[in-house]
């Protein structure tokens, strides 16, 4: 098997596993004793601090250990929000933030409290001046991920930071992406991150708050369990002294996936900007292909792959980040190559996906039941049908009106108010809109050649 989805896990690091291993002879005592094995396990501990803290880029008591990077976001959220509570109870967040930020967003909404969502570009990039804009005498905090964990999207962390710092509002920078690959930039208040992103084991989080910052901590913070914290803070350091040369072999293999994926394939789009992202994730959307289907395929081929598609089996809503971007969500597929990933692997890859995509396609290629309406219109009803096959069966039919008439696509699968509009910008078509229907809505797209 090739394992291509570092971007949920990294695989353990050698660095995690020999720290580990050690660490559980040593650390097993509470650091908080005075007796020598409490002794030994607090030395054990405020090492790791230091060296989880020097990767940052603060200081030591500026940074605690979480059980997890989703419960560091949702302290560090909530301990800002009750800190500058006087101030007043408005957040703002980008779009594409990770759940765990946009659900600790949705609980301030129920409690009371507003919150503004800055869009994002087709490229999943947030503009600076978007938080410029939305930041208010009330506002108690921002959140912005330094990049995005479904398309390795980079944000401006520094440009929002500074706009954020004159205004004399914390910014919030879930780094669980990036930490592993170098600093964040920028002047941020409060910093979150997950070892299990960096090849650290899972259950460690991290926390930064920076001195001066309001906060008000809501029970302890600390701690996990000491020997993977251990792990952690060494396979962190292992990671960053390989970093650099390791990013320079990984750009150059997703940038060959970018390239080729749509030379191979066919009706592809390649999402998530092509300059500023991360070295190891490439993600495209192919269309007319379920997603959950193209995943089960490239895993029999040997292949680990991740999926923001609408179709896969926990969920049938697309994924938001997809949906924010404006993009193509079916046949969705994220490629994220962990260290050391194999070019002969990521060369079998290529190799293989134009077969798996052409036999997905193949059983899903049903001619669509359309129906006649007038010499230049037609309608798709697609009602009942979850994607890919309301965007296949337009796909079918729009030839069969002439250069300027319509289609009309009657879908109730929410995915077909992202897919439509997605298919049409890929294809030159033009889509007119939505239009009410007594059963889900009927999407109207004018042939444009």
């Amino acid at each position: 098997m090739a394992y291509f989805d570092a971007a949920s896990a990294a695989p353990l690091h050698p660095v995690a596993r020999q720290a580990l291993l050690a660490a559980l002879d040593e650390g097993w005592a509470d650091p908080g004793r005075l007796y020598q094995e409490g002794r030994r396990a607090r030395i054990l501990l405020d090492a790791a601090r230091e060296a989880a803290a020097e990767a940052v880029g603060c200081r030591a008591d500026e940074l605690v250990f979480t059980s997890s990077g989703t419960r560091a976001v949702r302290t560090g959220v909530a301990g800002v929000l009750a800190g500058r509570r006087r101030i007043g109870r408005h957040l703002i967040v980008s779009a594409v933030e990770h759940s765990s930020v946009l659900h600790s967003a949705e609980a301030l909404e129920a409690d009371g409290g507003t919150v503004t969502r800055v869009p994002v570009a087709r490229s999943g990039a947030v503009a600076a001046e978007g938080y410029a804009q939305a930041l208010r005498p009330d506002t108690a905090l921002a959140c912005l991920q330094s990049a995005n964990h479904e398309v390795g999207t980079e944000q401006p962390v520094a440009a929002v930071a500074e706009a954020c710092r004159a205004a004399g509002v914390p910014l919030l920078v879930d780094a669980a992406q990036s930490l592993g690959w170098g600093r964040v930039e920028g002047d941020w208040s409060v910093l979150t991150a997950s070892a299990h992103k960096w090849g650290g084991p899972s259950g460690v989080g991290l926390l930064v708050v920076r001195k001066g910052v309001r906060y008000a901590a809501r029970g302890t913070e600390e701690f996990g369990a000491l020997p993977a914290i251990v792990a952690a803070a060494a396979s962190l350091r292992a990671v960053r002294a390989e970093a650099d040369r390791e990013a320079v072999r990984l750009r150059e293999l997703t940038e060959r996936i970018r390239l080729r994926v749509p030379e191979l394939v066919g009706d592809v789009e390649v999402v998530g900007d092509p300059e500023r992202r991360l070295p190891g994730i490439v993600t495209f959307s192919c269309l007319y292909v379920d997603g959950e289907a193209l995943l089960h395929g490239l895993d029999r081929e040997g292949f680990s792959v991740s999926s923001g598609s609408s179709c896969t089996s926990s969920t049938l809503t697309p994924s938001h980040v997809l949906k924010a971007m404006g993009v193509l969500s079916e046949g969705n597929v994220r490629v994220s190559l962990p260290a050391g990933a194999a070019e002969e692997d990521v060369e079998r890859f290529l190799g293989v996906l134009p077969g798996v995509v052409a036999g997905v396609r193949e059983k899903l290629g049903a001619p669509a039941p359309a129906t006649a309406v007038a010499e230049d219109v037609l309608v798709v009803d697609a009602l009942g049908k979850r994607c890919p096959i309301p965007v296949i069966e337009l796909a079918k039919v729009i030839g069969d009106v002439p250069v300027g008439g319509l289609v009309r696509v009657l879908s109730d699968d929410e995915a077909a108010r992202l897919d439509i509009p997605a298919w049409c910008e890929m294809t030159g078509q033009a889509y007119e809109g939505e239009e009410p229907s007594e059963r889900g809505a009927a999407y109207v797209v004018r042939r444009l050649g």
